[in-house]
């Protein structure tokens, strides 16, 4: 796996718009060019090092599924600080989804990789966004284009996008009510999938649009809605309250996608709605709550104690203390996202932190507790003006499927939300 600086497309911003990428340029304090679609490079795999992500990336999904039926048969959500209010409805969903009932559609693992001569050449596991994964639309579509303009013969670890459709289609052939052409519905049956995130957001509402897209595609009848537009009804039926989500044309929200971190949305009164709906199945959400357990950091060191050593993995404990002195270790907060508030120390006798931390960032997260993972380098490169780039990759899985990646790049050894998106290619 190799970085290889190219000249970029004249006008790729242009063709990245008429996709209906417009969040191509993102401006920031650390980088006021704003460029996040980056094409002045691509990195390089081979055909083996595809493979290798391929399986890893399929094998780490189903450490983690068992790692969640762990979490839920031990009951081990104090760990993760998963509020009691909450796990009547994760154990609801995950009962579901052991008896094939519940419906998943996609994440995001985010690996340490370089290929032969980094570290091991083993994938390692740094976190799984499992539950609103952000960069789809980059890996899915944008890098797709840019291979077929730029490498009309290449090749790409890329079938995220008939993947989503085919995961669609599935839940269309459990689900007939929720058909757009009414004489593929049930009899008399009319459904619809609703998608929702917080709007204006011109990235997330970019990604909502696509994922409506795939469903579209598939055959779905579906409806956006911004997320403060969802409306709630409570009425009296006879001596049993009833309550549900609404549209702005009054109509009964009974599947609903959300780019909206469950963590969030269960702080709010709105959450708490959702919760009990879900929690019932009165709500199909997408993702279902279960999707907590692996979105949480504390994941991590559950995995380590599952599975010691395993060569995807990388040690993780909630205490520092079951470090060695002298260990090199990355505190992450089990709620963080975009790579807030992570600190990276060494350790000394007892876990303490020996003299200031070489790398912090600042965010909102924390409060919730700490997991703290051993350091593991990621893939990096020095580019043209002498800056050395560290790279994560994203393997997308799509159901229990591994689609394809995406590769972030950033001056920072900590990918943070406007790290920039860099394509590839293999062969």
């Amino acid at each position: 796996m190799r970085r290889v600086e190219i000249t970029p497309r004249p006008d790729w911003r242009a063709k990245m718009e008429a996709l209906g990428f417009d969040f191509h340029t993102i401006p920031s304090p650390e980088d006021p060019s704003g460029i996040y679609w980056d094409e002045s490079a691509y990195w390089l795999l081979s055909e083996a090092e595809v493979d290798l992500l391929d399986d890893a990336s399929v094998e780490l999904h189903r450490m983690c599924l068992a790692a969640a039926r762990r979490i839920v048969s031990e009951r081990l959500y104090p760990l993760l600080n998963i509020p009691p209010d909450v796990v009547p409805a994760i154990e609801a969903s995950w009962k579901r989804h052991e008896a094939g009932e519940e419906f998943s559609l996609y994440g995001r693992f985010d690996l340490a990789f370089g290929g032969p001569g980094h570290g091991d050449g083993m994938p390692k596991l740094l976190e799984y966004n499992a539950d609103t994964p952000t960069g789809l639309y980059e890996a899915a579509v944008a890098q797709w284009a840019w291979l077929e303009d730029v490498f009309p013969e290449g090749d790409q670890f890329n079938s995220i996008h008939e993947g989503l459709v085919e995961r669609w289609q599935e839940l269309l052939r459990r689900d007939r009510t929720l058909a757009e052409d009414p004489a593929r519905r049930a009899a008399g049956a009319a459904g619809q999938l609703h998608l929702t995130c917080a709007m204006p957001h011109k990235e997330d509402e970019g990604t909502l649009r696509y994922i409506q897209d795939t469903a579209t595609e598939a055959g779905l009848a579906t409806k956006s809605i911004a997320l403060g537009d969802i409306g709630w009804t409570e009425e009296e039926f006879g001596s049993q309250p009833r309550g549900w989500f609404s549209d702005l044309e009054e109509v009964e929200i009974t599947t609903l996608f959300k780019l909206t971190p469950w963590e969030w949305l269960v702080e709010d009164e709105f959450g708490g709605h959702l919760l009990r709906l879900s929690q019932t199945g009165a709500v199909r959400t997408i993702e279902p709550a279960w999707k907590i357990l692996l979105s949480n950091k504390g994941l991590l060191a559950v995995l380590w104690e599952m599975y010691p050593h395993h060569p995807y993995l990388v040690e993780a404990h909630f205490d520092r203390r079951a470090f060695a002195p002298g260990t090199r270790v990355v505190a992450k907060p089990l709620l963080g996202r975009e790579g807030a508030n992570i600190s990276v120390a060494t350790l000394g006798e007892g876990g303490v932190v020996q003299g200031r931390p070489e790398l912090e960032t600042a965010g909102p997260y924390g409060e919730e507790g700490y997991v703290y993972q051993a350091w593991s380098p990621v893939a990096n490169a020095t580019d043209s003006t002498g800056r050395t780039l560290h790279a994560v990759v994203g393997a997308w899985m799509v159901g229990d499927a591994c689609r394809g990646i995406g590769i972030r790049e950033d001056i920072s050894a900590i990918t943070h939300n406007t790290s920039r998106f860099v394509p590839h290619r293999f062969e």
